[in-house]
């Protein structure tokens, strides 16, 4: 929402009141996270902003950056029921949705099917290697993710809210994988990269794992606040400035439109589609209540443009041979594009 002269609107006092307490709520999940999860501040955030953006993410690390540990506990700290799959070439649908199962009624002898809830019936689920398992199963995620929803039997099941798919996989081995569909990627809000901790953060890490105790959370939200939070953060006020700087900004990534910049032309091969400038948008909004401000910025779309759009540029080929990644192309389209700051004050 914006006035007449296209600057952010100011949200009720309801709603400012339900940011500061958001804003409260979320430094209490990052202290409790702190206690299990070492360093990956920026992967914390990301992480938060995807699931209040109602988002699902793709975390993309090499086996040991506690991928798995940091997703099961932020389910914990959000009281969220939490599931697991590990992905395999083996896995069918039916493992993932649930299924029709015939019993017999042993008093009246008559015979019906009753259909048992497979692991997408979770709040937080873990898809975990989502890249090992063949495009039959990973479509039966693809209903799950867009449309909250199963279908099984000619029957649709309605998933709990909150839901969401926060998968991983693993950057380095290629071989017995099934790269995700450009159509499934576009469907994850972010892909976070997670990187290896400093030197210092490892020997905390090292120290901590090792020792007698592992660390504890404490429970912070629960469901009916999470859905609560999120309906806030589609109240959140934006100028038209802002919408236009990301929709500048996604368009930017297109070859073949003529704001495409000649950089751009040579080393994208595919830009990214109309969801990426709804995704820069509400990731923005998540990102400003979660820093206690009342209106989303520029600097905020800026702040979120590399998870929102990495896995959304595809790059030429001679790119790739000259080592440059979409994170690169995103950095130089941010310094061409970037609106002077007296937009956002």
């Amino acid at each position: 929402m914006a006035d007449q002269g296209g600057r952010a609107a100011e949200p009720t006092q309801g709603d400012a009141a339900l940011i500061q307490e958001l804003f409260g709520l979320c430094g209490r999940m990052k202290t409790e996270l702190g206690h299990v999860i070492i360093g990956q501040q920026s992967v914390i955030d990301e992480v938060l902003i995807a699931v209040f953006s109602r988002g699902h993410a793709l975390l993309v690390g090499v086996p040991g950056v506690a991928k798995t540990l940091l997703i099961s506990t932020v389910s914990r700290v959000m009281d969220l029921s939490f599931k697991r799959i590990q992905f395999t070439p083996d896995l069918m649908p039916s493992d993932i949705t649930g299924t029709d199962v015939l019993e017999e009624d042993h008093t009246t002898g008559r015979r019906s099917f009753r259909f048992v809830k497979g692991p997408v019936f979770a709040n937080m689920v873990l898809a975990d290697e989502i890249n090992r398992t063949p495009p039959k199963t990973q479509a039966a995620m693809l209903e799950a993710m867009q449309e909250h929803r199963v279908t099984v039997g000619g029957e649709n099941y309605r998933l709990p809210e909150p839901f969401f798919v926060l998968a991983t996989q693993n950057p380095i081995e290629q071989e017995g994988t099934y790269p995700l569909p450009e159509a499934q990627l576009d469907r994850f809000i972010f892909n976070i990269i997670v990187d290896y901790p400093t030197r210092d953060e490892e020997s905390v890490v090292i120290r901590q794992v090792t020792g007698p105790q592992a660390g504890t959370v404490e429970k912070v939200l629960n469901a009916e606040q999470v859905v609560k939070m999120q309906e806030l953060v589609r109240r959140v006020p934006v100028a038209d400035h802002v919408i236009d700087f990301a929709r500048d900004l996604t368009r930017a990534t297109r070859p073949n439109q003529p704001e495409a910049p000649d950089f751009v032309r040579e080393m994208v091969a595919w830009g990214a589609g109309p969801r990426a400038g709804i995704s820069l948008i509400t990731a923005a909004k998540a990102r400003a209540v979660l820093y206690g401000r009342y209106h989303a910025t520029t600097a905020d779309v800026a702040a979120v443009a590399h998870p929102v759009l990495r896995h959304r540029v595809l790059t030429t080929f001679n790119a790739e041979a000259a080592g440059i990644k979409s994170d690169k192309i995103i950095s130089m389209l941010l310094e061409r594009l970037r609106p002077s700051e007296n937009l956002d004050v």
